[in-house]
């Protein structure tokens, strides 16, 4: 399966921005879908995910209550809607794919297959 995520940009504290990750290929409701973020110097980290049929999700504490992952199996898409940013917020934020069609939603970077290319969120005044 390929991803491909869009919608980064710059925007000051406290603002919002919306991601989204195209998936082409393979059947989409068959994967667990994820989203990870990277900061320089910084190993990537695990901000949400959602399985296959958006039953379960799963957020990291730093961005529970301010981020909300959604998907529209239909579209074939995946969407993190992240509200109240931070600068620490800033990072490449990479959409992935599980491979796994399961009732729980997984944060590991090892369990995901597929990877998206990236899209640059910058938080700054």
């Amino acid at each position: 399966v390929q991803l491909q995520a869009s919608g980064g940009g710059s925007v000051q504290p406290g603002g919002s921005l919306r991601l989204s990750c195209v998936a082409s290929g393979r059947r989409f409701s068959n994967y667990g879908m994820g989203w990870f973020r990277q900061a320089p110097g910084k190993e990537r980290e695990f901000v949400a995910a959602i399985n296959w049929n958006a039953l379960a999700t799963n957020y990291a504490g730093s961005v529970k209550g301010r981020f909300i992952i959604s998907r529209d199996n239909a579209k074939s898409t995946v969407y993190l809607q992240m509200n109240s940013l931070k600068p620490e917020d800033t990072a490449v934020y990479y959409c992935a794919a599980d491979d796994q069609r399961l009732t729980l939603a997984r944060t590991q970077k090892s369990q995901y297959d597929y990877w998206g290319q990236g899209t640059q969120v910058t938080v700054s005044s």
